[in-house]
């Protein structure tokens, strides 16, 4: 069993994000980039599926700029065995990655697409769902627990009212919770063997797809600062401000 796995480059989680000074996005220059928490966990998991023996090939993909090629050896050195590079300096909304992933299913037949459920950059929570919506097969997000048996993926998904369990028919999308798994610390010989491994680049041209995009951001700004905490007399002055000042009750 094939399966493939989006990964995408982000502003590492560590780093404190810092906005352009015109507000017309976040200020990436020299800043460390590194990959999708989400997607290192999906990684993880097809990685453990193909130790169990159940899956025979895992295929990283990512959409983006050529530096996404480090994203790929990473998540190459943690387990997958090849990885395709959609190379393009357009800015890639979540429509066009889902479309561009279409393809690359179109052409690769796998029977099974895990992606983590969003970015830590934009938070838009979509592809997957676009994804399953555009190849007509069944889906599960927020998977905390996946196991692959007789044709089918049996997730466990936790839900507002406490968890649920589905059972999908393959070929099937799961999107990953951080409950999933922990991903393994990444060892130097699995690096330098990830750098030997296959990679193959396309253009969106090369896909048949229009990766224009349809959304414009206006503008981009910082959070307001919290202002302090106050004290209070009594319940009573308390209760004044969370209706007149705080309008809450």
């Amino acid at each position: 069993m094939k399966v493939l796995v989006p990964v995408k480059r982000v502003v590492d989680y560590n780093v404190k994000v810092r906005v352009k000074s015109d507000g017309t996005g976040v200020d990436i220059a020299n800043v460390k980039m590194s990959m999708n928490p989400f997607d290192e966990i999906a990684v993880e998991e097809a990685t453990r599926l193909k130790e169990k023996g159940v899956v025979t090939e895992v295929i990283a993909v990512s959409c983006g700029v050529t530096q996404c090629q480090e994203t790929l050896r990473t998540a190459m050195a943690i387990g997958a065995d090849r990885a395709i590079l959609v190379d393009t300096a357009e800015e890639l909304q979540p429509l066009a990655v889902a479309k561009l992933l279409k393809a690359l299913v179109d052409k690769e037949q796998p029977q099974l697409v895990i992606l983590g459920k969003q970015a830590i950059d934009d938070d838009c929570n979509q592809t997957g769902q676009m994804l399953a919506a555009l190849l007509g097969w069944p889906q599960a997000t927020f998977a905390s627990k996946v196991e692959i048996a007789d044709g089918k993926a049996i997730v466990s998904r936790e839900v507002d009212g406490g968890s649920e369990t589905l059972s999908l028919t393959l070929p099937a999308i799961i999107t990953t919770d951080l409950r999933l798994n922990e991903p393994r610390y990444v060892t130097l010989p699995n690096i330098m063997k990830a750098k030997k491994k296959q990679m193959d680049t396309f253009k969106p041209e090369d896909l048949g797809v229009d990766v224009t995009p349809r959304i414009k951001t206006l503008k981009v700004s910082e959070p307001p600062k919290r202002g302090a905490g106050i004290k209070v007399a009594d319940v009573a002055a308390l209760v004044d401000k969370l209706k007149n000042e705080a309008k809450v009750i």
